[in-house]
C-alpha cells in the first residue's frame, strides 16, 4: 500500500503496512488505496461481522454535473493524528469492535477510484454497521481533508467544507435513517 503513512513515520515518508499484532490501520495515501489488502486484513476469528465502506470519486455532485477532476488537500500531520483519535473513539463508542481501518487518499483521485476506505470488524453485525457508519460520518467532520472539484463550467476548493470538531465531540446525524423511513 505505497504512500500510506502512519504518524510515526510521517516525517520519513516511508510506506506503512498494518502491524500483524495491531488492530488499527490508519493512513493518508498519495497512491491508489489497496482496498483488497485492507479488506483481507480486517477479519478476525472472534468476529462474525466485517463492514467496510469505500467512497469513490464520481462524475457529478449536486449542482455540479460533469465533474472531471477530484483532488483532496490534506493537512498530513493533523490528519494522521485525527485518524488515530477517530479509531480510538470508534472503539470507545462501540466496545465490541476489534479492528479498525481508516485510510483516505490525498491528491488527485481519478474517477471511480477509491477516495476513502473505512472498515471495522466486530463479533456482531449491528455494532459493525453502526461503527462503520459512525467512522465515515465522523471522518468527514473531524479530519483536516478538503475536496476540490473541477466540473463542466467551474472549479471550487473546499467543496462541502465543514467546521472540524474532535472525534470525541462528533455527534452523528441520524436524519438519514428517518429520511429513509428506517426509524
Amino acid at each position: 500500500m505505497g504512500g500510506v503513512r502512519s504518524p510515526s513515520d510521517e516525517s520519513s515518508g516511508a510506506s506503512s503496512r498494518p502491524n500483524p499484532e495491531g488492530d488499527t490501520w490508519t493512513g493518508i495515501s498519495d497512491a491508489a488505496i489497496d482496498t483488497a489488502a485492507i479488506a483481507a486484513w480486517l477479519p478476525r476469528p472472534s468476529c462474525g461481522a466485517v463492514v467496510s465502506f469505500v467512497g469513490t470519486s464520481r462524475d457529478h455532485s449536486p449542482g455540479r454535473p460533469g465533474v472531471t477532476e477530484l483532488t483532496f488537500e490534506v493537512y498530513a500531520a493533523g490528519a494522521s493524528r485525527r485518524l488515530a483519535e477517530l479509531a480510538d473513539e470508534i472503539r470507545r463508542r462501540f466496545p465490541g469492535v476489534e479492528r479498525v481501518a481508516l485510510v483516505h487518499r490525498g491528491g488527485e483521485v481519478p474517477l471511480v477510484e477509491a477516495a476513502v476506505f473505512v472498515g471495522v470488524s466486530a463479533p456482531h453485525r449491528d455494532e459493525a454497521f453502526d461503527a462503520a457508519r459512525f467512522g465515515i460520518d465522523a471522518l468527514k467532520t473531524t479530519v483536516p481533508i478538503w475536496k476540490r472539484e473541477t466540473w463542466d463550467g467551474g472549479e471550487s476548493s473546499a467543496v462541502d467544507a465543514q467546521h472540524l470538531v474532535s472525534p470525541s465531540e462528533f455527534e452523528p446525524d441520524r436524519g438519514h435513517l428517518s429520511r429513509q423511513g428506517l426509524v
